[in-house]
């Protein structure tokens, strides 16, 4: 008996033996697990590791940890600038969407950790400095496999084991902080705070030649240092830091390096009174910044705030596209810092095997994680069993998709596949998700009961199962993707935009004629009842104006976005969506764009310009996609003007009509259109018909985005072929 494809699915968890396993934080719950989830795979510039041994930063994965299990207002009070933007998204957006993107948020958990030491597996395309049996440190999370970019990885020397090359990354922070605070040879230097990073920096800056004072409340980490030669001070036991610091050096320290973590403002007050005049301060810990003015002002004393391991960090074609520094402009990257610090280790002037508290199997995370809180551990490393193969799929439910149409495979767990797309897609036949790293994907198939989370993108296209395929990915992959699903034969959803470049929308134009498939890319906001209603209201045939208005708030200029090669910039990949909607309004393609932009120069990446359309009709648009506005205003504001009457859209909340008869409001929650978009692409592919929106206007979308582009560069109008 024939039965609707949900009676069919089983839900239970199934355990593989051969799978990857992860630790991971659960922000909502507060808990800390071990999940399965599928091995990454060797990416572009990147290599995949093995693990064998992974160094838990107690100080940074306590604070996340804590931060877990702190309840809504107390994480809330440990978020105060989160808590504005919560707010100025309720002005905006209203209160239900706000809460949903909330939660959604809260419920995507985090890897954890950032030392790891392991064994190469595989090298991926365009790597050279790695094959496949080197030995590596990275700054990869706990897990079985890693896939690492190849400048957060280094070799590690013969001579240093995989437990002291574990403190490679953590030592590269206190490197780091050293670099910037400049000691020479014979000053004195306090360090406040020895923990992990302290000691470390500590006895870096001793191999620097310098007198070393620590700070410390905790006797056992004292008793360490002085083990070591440093000079140690303990204000738990009455000693004042200052006048300690002050009788040990006469005028003062040469350097202060706080490596500790307190919310007190006392900290960085007693590091500017044991300075000398014209001392350095540099914090690489967290501490409260209340600076007082007359402590700094009477010595002229310099304070820097320390980026984790160095020049590179966060630096998205540094490290995500493998570009290097020069050597001769920028002595000290990333990179080069952990080399310094593996080195270190080899020669014997770093020793770490007096720190090691535990060395402890994967399997009984719980020993560390468990009473992380209360732990008075130094160092605690976790061993692999490293027998496992690498899988790079999870069976996360087992269901039945016999005979059904419409079986999804995604392409991507990023925030829209989290919080716009698997809402949408609630009760459809999805099998796979695909996720580069493994576990956001996996994440997200336990969450909304897909069967398998995956790695391979390429095993969906393999599976003859699956009909539909809906790409996710940064924009640079879209095209790609695309083409190979077409040439699969599948119905393929593309996330807006459809492609970066003209060549590429000649390659889809030429696999989409030879394809059995469907293309549909992501311009809901036609789909929107508010668009709808929009449309249905105008007349037909009348001389139409439209203007949009996008408030797309501040990207930093280093996203991904913003890059011409990835993102393909906001222009591209964004306001492609107010050229679709506005050419469904007025029932025409555009033939002619011009394009201009804010400041005397602008970038082809510029997020603030203005765009005027020509409609085949007659009709013209105005888009104006500004990012200089404030986050509280509406989002976005579409116009229509024709034949007397006037049409005004705000942030598809609500519609006002001025010169109907019969309609002057419509007023509902905000919806853009995602809900009916899936709805329909789901019974086209089940059901049959035509493609949701015509290959033609897709097209014209990406043309006229292009031609917008080239009307910047060469100036007047571009037309659109």
């Amino acid at each position: 008996e024939a039965r609707p494809y949900f009676l069919l699915f089983t839900f239970y968890f199934l355990l593989f033996t051969l799978t990857l396993k992860q630790l991971t934080q659960h922000l909502q719950t507060g808990a800390t697990r071990l999940e399965d989830v599928p091995a990454p795979q060797a990416q572009a510039g990147q290599i995949l590791v093995q693990t064998t041994r992974s160094l838990v930063s107690l100080g940074t994965e306590r604070m996340l940890v804590e931060f877990g299990k702190a309840n809504l207002v107390q994480k809330a009070r440990q978020q105060p600038d989160k808590v504005k933007q919560v707010l100025d998204k309720i002005k905006a957006d209203g209160l239900l969407p706000t809460l949903e993107a909330v939660f959604n948020k809260l419920g995507q958990p985090l890897p954890l950790g950032y030392c790891n030491v392991g064994k190469v597996v595989a090298v991926g395309a365009g790597v050279s400095s790695f094959q496949v049996g080197d030995r590596v440190a990275s700054n990869g999370p706990h897990a079985e496999y890693v896939s690492v970019p190849e400048n957060l990885a280094a070799h590690i020397p013969e001579g240093v084991s995989d437990e002291e090359a574990c403190f490679t990354v953590i030592g590269a922070i206190g490197l780091q902080g050293i670099r910037l605070l400049a000691p020479t040879f014979g000053e004195t230097v306090v360090v406040i705070g020895l923990g992990l990073i302290g000691l470390l920096s500590a006895e870096l800056l001793q191999a620097n030649g310098c007198r070393v004072i620590g700070i410390d409340l905790d006797e056992e980490k004292l008793a360490i240092a002085r083990a070591k030669g440093i000079f140690t001070i303990n204000p738990a036991q009455g000693d004042d830091p200052v006048q300690a610091v002050l009788a040990q050096t006469g005028a003062g320290a040469d350097g202060v390096l706080i490596t500790a973590s307190a919310k007190t403002d006392e900290i960085i007050s007693q590091a500017a009174r044991m300075s000398r005049k014209r001392g350095r301060i540099v914090l690489v810990g967290v501490v409260g910044l209340n600076l007082r003015r007359a402590e700094f002002y009477e010595k002229e004393l310099s304070f820097q705030v320390s980026c984790s391991y160095g020049p590179g960090r966060y630096d998205e074609q540094y490290e995500q596209q493998g570009r290097d520094y020069p050597l001769g402009f920028v002595r000290w990257t990333e990179k080069r810092n952990f080399e310094a610090v593996l080195q270190a280790l080899k020669s014997g002037q770093l020793q770490v095997a007096p720190l090691i508290t535990e060395v402890v199997p994967l399997e009984d995370y719980q020993r560390i994680y468990g009473q992380i809180g209360q732990s008075r551990a130094i160092a605690s490393i976790l061993s692999y069993p490293g027998e496992a193969p690498p899988v790079g799929r999870v069976a996360v439910h087992e269901r039945s998709f016999q005979g059904q149409k419409g079986v999804i495979g995604i392409i991507g767990a990023g925030n829209y596949t989290q919080m716009t797309l698997l809402p949408a897609l609630k009760g459809a036949p999805i099998k796979y998700i695909a996720s580069a790293g493994g576990l956001s994907g996996t994440a997200l198939a336990k969450k909304h009961g897909i069967a398998h989370s995956a790695t391979d993108w390429q095993e969906l296209l393999r599976d003859e199962e699956v009909d539909t395929l809906l790409i996710t990915t940064r924009h640079h992959l879209h095209a790609p993707m695309a083409i190979a699903g077409l040439q699969a034969g599948k119905h393929v959803f593309v996330e807006k935009p459809l492609c970066l470049r003209a060549e590429e929308l000649e390659e889809i134009i030429a696999a989409y004629a030879a394809s059995s498939g469907t293309l549909t890319v992501g311009y809901n906001r036609r789909f929107s009842p508010h668009a709808q209603r929009m449309k249905a209201l105008l007349p037909p045939g009348a001389p139409k104006n439209f203007i949009a208005t996008m408030n797309a708030g501040h990207i930093p200029p280093e996203s991904w976005v913003h890059d011409q090669s990835t993102g393909g910039g906001r222009i591209l990949g964004e306001a492609c969506h107010y050229i679709d909607l506005l050419a469904f309004l007025s029932g025409s393609p555009v033939v002619a764009v011009c394009m201009n932009a804010l400041g005397t120069h602008p970038a082809e990446n510029t997020d603030n310009a203005s765009l005027l359309l020509k409609f085949a009709n007659g009709d013209q648009g105005a888009i104006h996609y500004f990012s200089n506005g404030h986050k509280s205003y509406a989002k976005e504001r579409i116009e229509a003007y024709a034949e007397g009457k006037t049409l005004i859209l705000d942030n598809f909340r609500t519609l006002e009509g001025y010169g109907f008869r019969g309609f002057s409001k419509l007023k509902a929650r905000q919806d853009k259109g995602h809900q009916a978009q899936f709805r329909e692409l789901l019974a086209r592919i089940r059901q049959g018909g035509p493609p949701l929106i015509p290959f033609e206007e897709l097209v014209n979308v990406s043309a006229a985005s292009f031609a917008a582009l080239r009307s910047l560069r060469e100036g007047g109008w571009g037309e659109v072929g």
